[in-house]
């Protein structure tokens, strides 16, 4: 019989309020759920993150082991060795994370939606696990967010930049300056690093927030989306 196939990631969804002609993929930080976050944006915005056009996603990362919880099951994207920038990335757990998210942007494309009008991007872990998907895989998306994430120093990402030649999806970047799980230095030093490999990146920062959303960012985050993902005007039959 073979590998079986993963089995397809849980998911909350926010649906469009009309025409579902694009899909936001957000994924949840180290330990949540999509569940989780949704509810976490709730809480901030006094309502769910909803658009008109746009159907939102949360997966649910399955529970694996986790290394920095001394191996303690939890809902996490990928394995790290440790929490910090200038450690090996853990690559199995990376990529096969990818083939799972793989199915779901492909999810979205049966239902007909483009490509280029699927958003993907997290908090934390989230964030950086959406850098790796789009800029190693889906080059073709339309955007990428990563609010207080970071990549590590001789990253995947940025060995795959090094031999690209193809126009990159634009990066949106948040991150509090009183960070102290993921510093503000690290979220900056991915920022010039994708820059310099060519990624059009913008770095917004918060002062005095740690890790965490807040609504500012948020009502940001908002604004940027729909500039990305813009409400298409009807065909004309």
């Amino acid at each position: 019989l073979g590998m079986a196939a993963p089995a397809a990631l849980q998911r909350s969804v926010v649906s469009p309020a009309g025409r579902h002609t694009a899909s936001l993929i957000f994924l949840h930080g180290s330990g949540d759920t999509g569940q989780g976050a949704r509810a976490w944006i709730k809480q901030i915005l006094n309502q769910d993150m909803a658009f008109q056009h746009i159907k939102v996603i949360y997966p649910t990362a399955p529970a694996r082991p986790y290394t920095p919880m001394k191996g303690a099951f939890s809902n996490v994207w990928f394995d790290r060795y440790k929490i910090c920038n200038d450690c090996p990335e853990h690559i199995e757990s990376i990529d096969s994370m990818c083939r799972g998210l793989t199915d779901l942007i492909n999810d979205e494309i049966k239902n007909g939606i483009a490509k280029n009008r699927i958003l993907i991007g997290g908090f934390s872990m989230g964030g950086g696990m959406a850098m790796h998907l789009a800029y190693r895989f889906h080059q073709d998306l339309a955007g990428v967010f990563a609010l207080s994430s970071f990549l590590n120093k001789d990253s995947a990402v940025y060995q795959a930049l090094k031999r690209n030649e193809s126009a990159l999806p634009e990066l949106f970047q948040c991150h509090g300056t009183a960070d102290e799980l993921v510093l503000y230095s690290w979220g900056e030093e991915t920022n010039k690093m994708l820059k310099s490999l060519g990624v059009s990146a913008s770095l917004h920062t918060f002062p005095n927030l740690s890790h965490e959303l807040s609504r500012t960012e948020i009502e940001k985050l908002k604004s940027w989306i729909v500039k990305k993902l813009p409400v298409e005007a009807p065909k004309a039959n």
